[in-house]
């Protein structure tokens, strides 16, 4: 699950993170990102002179550039909340994202500017007058890539008033929590499984490319491989394919190519260990070639779903079709 926070100066967002991380939600914030640009090139970390910073960042990489930052840092198998929302576009690509969900926190301006003083943070306005400039700027522009709160605020999911006590606030906060569980969104068991493919991949040895299948049987997987030399046989990185380390042009030499394929490990790995394949599903990070396609079609897998294309798949993806196999490309 992933909370992003929208709100103006002093609204109660710093509360309310506090309040996720004792639910076990991980923190970051957007303005996070500008302080480590202010660090690295000297300037003091005043609101208005981050204000600037994002806007200027805003300007060279686009609107979304901080959500996109910052959602780079995240992993997959943890809750987050994200606080510092202040661009539509920031908010969109949070959206983006599976399970995401936008709160806006509001409060009385004359209550956020009593908190403000309370805090008494460096940098921040001193004078009723300053809170009201600094909030005109960050509300609204003229510039679509500047600050634009007043524009991100319809896209929020919920809107919670920070009007009362620090325990009410709360209560709503784990109301809408409530109302987010369970709404979150899972990866289908296509996409589970050509992830695990890809990582796969990464163990291929080949030069030329990496590539590798996994094989899998009532949602259960019975045997990977990936490309590369065979067993016994120098690694291709290592020099082990004369064809590969040429970088022969694409579609030439293959009959010179000491790599087998990752279909073609997977197929033979369970082969090797005695593990019947017949009536399975072979997820692949690219379409096979003719080769694999025979050898899938006689070891009995009837599905077989892949990622990218394989430039040379004309006849291959023909008699897969003739021998009854279902393919599949699956599109994230």
């Amino acid at each position: 699950m992933l909370i992003g926070l929208i709100g103006r100066n002093a609204a109660g967002k710093t509360t309310v993170c506090e309040h996720l991380r004792t639910k076990g939600f991980y923190f970051y914030s957007l303005s996070d990102i500008l302080r480590e640009e202010a660090d690295k090139t000297g300037v003091f970390p005043t609101r208005e002179n981050l204000i600037k910073i994002g806007n200027e960042l805003r300007k060279k990489f686009g609107s979304g550039i901080l959500a996109t930052m910052t959602l780079e840092r995240l992993k997959g198998d943890r809750n987050y909340v994200i606080d510092s929302i202040r661009n539509p576009e920031e908010a969109r690509v949070l959206k983006s994202m599976g399970g995401a969900r936008l709160l806006f926190i509001d409060a009385p301006q004359k209550v956020r500017f009593e908190r403000l003083k309370e805090r008494g943070r460096e940098g921040d306005p001193k004078t009723f007058e300053q809170f009201l400039s600094i909030e005109e700027k960050e509300a609204k522009s003229e510039v679509e890539t500047n600050q634009q709160i007043d524009s991100t605020i319809p896209l929020a999911d919920i809107t919670i008033e920070n009007d009362s006590t620090i325990k009410a606030l709360h209560k709503k906060i784990d109301d809408a929590l409530s109302s987010f569980s369970g709404k979150f969104e899972r990866p289908s068991w296509d996409q589970y499984f050509i992830d695990v493919a890809k990582t796969v991949a990464s163990r291929s040895n080949c030069v030329k490319r990496k590539v590798a299948s996994v094989i899998v049987k009532d949602k259960r997987i019975i045997s990977t491989g990936y490309n590369g030399t065979p067993r016994g046989v120098k690694n291709c990185n290592e020099g082990g394919c004369p064809r590969c380390n040429e970088f022969a042009e694409s579609g030439t030499k293959l009959e010179e190519c000491v790599c087998s394929h990752g279909e073609e490990n997977a197929i033979v790995q369970a082969a090797y260990h005695g593990v019947n394949i017949g009536g399975s599903t072979l997820y692949t990070t690219f379409s096979p070639c003719l080769m694999c396609a025979k050898m899938i079609i006689n070891a009995g897998i009837k599905r077989v779903v892949y990622n990218e294309e394989y430039p040379l798949n004309e006849t291959a993806h023909k008699i897969l079709a003739e021998a009854g196999v279902e393919l599949a490309k699956h599109r994230f």
